[in-house]
């Protein structure tokens, strides 16, 4: 009876896990929902992240400058983003295709949420007086 529990338990866990990595997924494809919706949900989603306090920098380079680099390529009709430093005094050495620019700021504003959530949860496991008599 307890294997059982504990299979289920596990099963409903990967499961769910998995669902939600299946949900960034469908809200940063840039094939099925068109650049423009990815980027508005990149919007929304870093807007929280960095209200908490969240938000990604990778490459030296601000998701939210990233976001906006998207949105002038866009315009422009650039087929690369080149987005500013996070310093904002120059561009930084970053050079990405559009879509893939579009896709990478929403995956960096939903995981920054997710990454929030996740931790805590699972904050415990990572501190070294976890409780336990050795």
């Amino acid at each position: 009876m307890k294997n059982l529990l504990k299979i289920s338990v596990v099963a409903t866990l990967v499961w769910t896990t998995n669902s939600f990595a299946l949900d960034v997924n469908k809200q940063c494809d840039v094939e099925k929902l068109g650049i423009k919706k990815v980027v508005t949900n990149a919007k929304v989603y870093n807007k929280e992240a960095k209200a908490k306090g969240l938000e990604f920098r990778r490459l030296n380079v601000n998701n939210t400058d990233l976001i906006k680099a998207v949105e002038e390529a866009i315009a422009s009709g650039a087929k690369t983003v080149q987005p500013m430093h996070f310093k904002g005094k120059k561009r930084s050495k970053t050079k990405l295709e559009l879509k893939y620019a579009a896709q990478r700021a929403c995956h960096f504003a939903i995981t920054a949420l997710t990454q929030a959530k996740e931790a805590k949860k699972t904050w415990r496991l990572a501190v070294p007086g976890d409780g336990y008599k050795y």
